[in-house]
């Protein structure tokens, strides 16, 4: 603004305030406008004009600064506003979602009595083309997950089992992955098979039943579940549905391929078993 107060400003002020000086003078001396009051009147006119352009200007230019002024005061509270207002929003969305997660502890709970679990939430799947497993949050300094853990789904189908623990996360190897497998029954019949992942089906998000009696009746569609016989894995935990059932290529025995029960991709929670009563 100062920038507006220019020489030629100071200039008009200063001649403005000499002709008033003459004026002044010239009236007092000769008792009436005068001759010099008249030359004056006669040059002052465009410059005062020219002076109630300039103080219109200003007052323009003033109310605008004024007007400037109240609406940054008005965009500063409404912004301070929309922040307080954005920040209930996201502490109303942790509430919710905390709520959430103590809900479905609670409902997991009560599905499965018999167990004592935790909950976990999912952090990352691995970067291995290898194998199949994912990072949880849980760690030997916030809870009791311990290595051999089953980890299920909010319903007890079973994900896979803890192979590492850390401090504040765990590994979790999936029931796709090759190094899993477990003893499991598969449709009404007790059966045992072993349902373990394979490689090249780990890439079609399958897994393999094996070593299937001759005499066992298995059909596309039949539900397999863990045995529970070797103490690892609680019995009963749903693994899957089976697709087809095949020969091996020896031409020896038959097996089955198996698609999980729930989609690996769309886990964010999940919950791993402290302890349960082994079949005797």
């Amino acid at each position: 603004m100062k920038a507006l107060f220019n020489r030629q400003s100071i200039l008009i002020a200063a001649t403005a305030i000499l002709i008033a000086i003459i004026s002044f003078i010239s009236v007092n001396a000769f008792s009436s406008a005068g001759p010099v009051t008249g030359v004056a009147n006669a040059i002052s006119r465009p410059i005062r004009a020219a002076s109630a352009t300039v103080t219109g200007t200003f007052e323009r230019i003033y109310a605008s600064i004024y007007r400037y002024d109240a609406l940054m005061a008005r965009y500063e509270r409404n912004l301070a506003l929309l922040t307080e207002f954005d920040r209930n929003e996201r502490e109303a969305d942790l509430l919710a979602e905390e709520n959430r997660l103590l809900r479905a502890q609670l409902e997991f709970r009560d599905r499965n009595p018999d167990y004592d679990s935790d909950m976990a939430e999912f952090i990352s799947w691995s970067g291995s083309n290898w194998s199949h497993s994912f990072t949880i949050n849980r760690g030997s300094n916030n809870s009791i997950i311990a290595r051999g853990n089953s980890v299920v789904t909010e319903y007890g189908a079973l994900i896979g089992r803890v192979t590492e623990v850390g401090a504040l996360s765990s590994t979790v190897v999936t029931i796709l992955d090759t190094t899993f497998s477990a003893g499991a029954y598969v449709g009404d019949g007790d059966g045992l098979a072993t349902i373990r992942g394979d490689f090249n089906l780990m890439r079609a998000g399958l897994m393999m039943l094996d070593h299937l009696d001759d005499d066992q009746i298995v059909r596309p569609g039949d539900r397999v579940v863990t045995s529970g016989r070797a103490g690892i894995f609680p019995r009963g935990l749903m693994v899957g549905e089976v697709v087809d059932v095949h020969m091996h290529d020896t031409g020896i025995g038959r097996f089955a391929t198996v698609r999980p029960t729930r989609a690996m991709e769309a886990l964010s929670e999940v919950f791993f078993i402290t302890y349960f009563e082994p079949v005797e």
